[in-house]
């Protein structure tokens, strides 16, 4: 695995083995942290921005301790103090933190912002989110469902909502990796149809099968896993009450969960807006893994770092 200086902009960047070998490191620093074994640090003299334009909880815990305990120095930086692209150009902020530091990790509205931040840094630049994809969650996701089943290919994840960022880097994770993808939203809210392309492409190489449908019913009938995200994601909240109307239907409930086979597990990348896009009963009980998601997201982004910044 040679991912030292890449850039993780989109969750097709990297190979299958590449993804796989992230989730042995991954692996590898879960136990030790589990065990108290003490942190390894192949971060040790590395400095990384951690810019926010969208606020976060998980993102903003999970970047800045994995830095932290790999040995390194997270430098946490909010919309309020940088202007990104208001105060100061894209570019300019990209140039300014190349000199400075090691890595810049972004979580951004517009995922052009990203690629503009690529184009005018030399030090790697990781997506902490755009409106185009989560990259960093959907492998805290597949790791998640690799260590529960033991293995990914040939298993089934249905998405069912909102076709947006994170729909659409499941799908191109789950087709790289030779999971099927099942993706059910209301008409007018599938996703990309760039993003189905690449997926079916990648799908093709795999053996993955990756579908878009608007029946959350039929979706759910062969599914391993359920997962959800909200129906308004930040940015979008000038849009909650249509989409509330919009998604009647598309809940992750109990009575949804009867049509899939009894094994389903649940996951959520959270927040969840509790009694919307997900109720409480299936959110909290015992077969949700959004809580293991988001401890994962700890884990899989220290193997990130390490691997784009680890060695000499």
């Amino acid at each position: 695995m040679e991912l030292r200086g890449r850039d993780f902009l989109s969750a097709g960047d990297f190979s299958s083995d590449e993804v796989l070998a992230l989730f042995e490191l991954a692996k590898h620093y879960k136990e030790r942290r589990r065990a108290r074994q003490g942190h390894e640090m192949p971060l040790k003299g590395k400095t990384v921005a951690v810019l926010f334009q969208k606020p976060s909880l998980r993102t903003r815990v999970t970047f800045e301790l994995a830095v932290h305990e790999l040995g390194g120095y997270p430098v946490i930086l909010t919309q309020a103090e940088v202007g990104l692209g208001q105060r100061e150009a894209v570019k300019d902020v990209a140039r300014n933190l190349d000199r400075w530091v090691d890595a810049i990790v972004a979580r951004v509205f517009t995922h052009e912002t990203l690629v503009e931040m690529a184009e005018w840094a030399k030090a790697p630049v990781v997506n902490a989110l755009s409106d185009l994809e989560h990259p960093c969650q959907a492998l805290a996701d597949l790791f998640t469902l690799w260590e529960y089943w033991g293995d990914v290919r040939g298993h089934h994840l249905t998405f069912v909502g909102d076709g947006f960022n994170v729909a659409h880097s499941l799908m191109l994770l789950c087709a790289m990796l030779g999971t099927h993808c099942t993706v059910a939203t209301p008409k007018g809210y599938e996703p990309k149809e760039s993003i189905v392309r690449k997926a079916l492409e990648l799908a093709q190489k795999s053996g993955a099968k990756i579908v878009v449908i608007n029946d959350p019913v039929e979706a759910v009938r062969n599914a391993e896993a359920v997962y959800t995200d909200v129906w308004a994601s930040m940015g979008l909240e000038a849009e909650a009450e249509k989409r509330k109307h919009d998604f009647a239907g598309f809940q992750v409930n109990e009575e949804l969960l009867r049509n899939a086979p009894r094994n389903v597990v649940v996951m959520h990348c959270l927040p969840a807006h509790r009694g919307e896009e997900i109720t409480d009963e299936v959110l909290d009980a015992p077969f949700s893994l959004a809580w293991e998601q988001a401890e994962n997201r700890l884990h899989t982004q220290k193997a990130l770092l390490a691997a784009i910044l680890g060695g000499e």
